[in-house]
């Protein structure tokens, strides 16, 4: 048997499958940084009404990337339904007020609606994109997976880029008058 022929084999996939799982990560990675202004954007919500992001200015903003078949997503639905609960009616520093915007990635606008009702998604602000990753606002962000998350400042800067729920909570306790 050639060893020498089966080891330069072995190293040239093990160099492909490194640089495969590298690439993998840096095609992930959302769109925007801390500090970029985030994209303005418009779309229907759930109830029909038309939504402009820029609407929202002066307030602290979620935006919330989920499909009803994430199971992390899902999962992490109750603590984002806490964090709403416990910050809906505070007053901040210089905003008036923190507001989720969930973006839904989906191809089935009932299993949408059926998991907000589950899951208490109680906001205002529930919009589906039924082209899964291609839809225009998921595109606009540069979505690649979900759960994906832009925490935004009242003066439309995003903040934080995927933080943790704890994360978000912490950061508008230290904002509370």
């Amino acid at each position: 048997m050639n060893w020498k022929l089966i080891n330069k084999v072995l190293n040239i996939l093990l160099v492909l499958i490194v640089a495969g799982y590298i690439g993998w990560f840096f095609y992930k990675q959302p769109k925007y940084d801390s500090g970029e202004i985030a994209s303005e954007f418009s779309a229907t919500l759930k109830d029909g009404s038309a939504f402009h992001l820029q609407d929202l200015k002066g307030k602290y903003v979620l935006l919330d990337f989920w499909g009803s078949w994430c199971g992390p997503c899902r999962r992490e639905n109750p603590s984002l339904v806490a964090l709403y609960n416990e910050t809906r009616n505070m007053t901040f520093k210089a905003s008036g007020g923190f507001e989720i915007v969930s973006i839904a990635i989906e191809t089935k606008r009932e299993s949408w609606e059926k998991a907000i009702q589950s899951d208490g998604l109680s906001w205002k602000y529930q919009i589906g994109e039924f082209e899964r990753f291609k839809s225009p606002i998921a595109t606009l962000y540069g979505v690649k997976e979900i759960p994906t998350k832009y925490f935004i400042s009242p003066d439309g800067r995003i903040l934080m880029v995927n933080p943790s729920i704890q994360e978000i909570k912490s950061y508008l306790d230290e904002q509370v008058e």
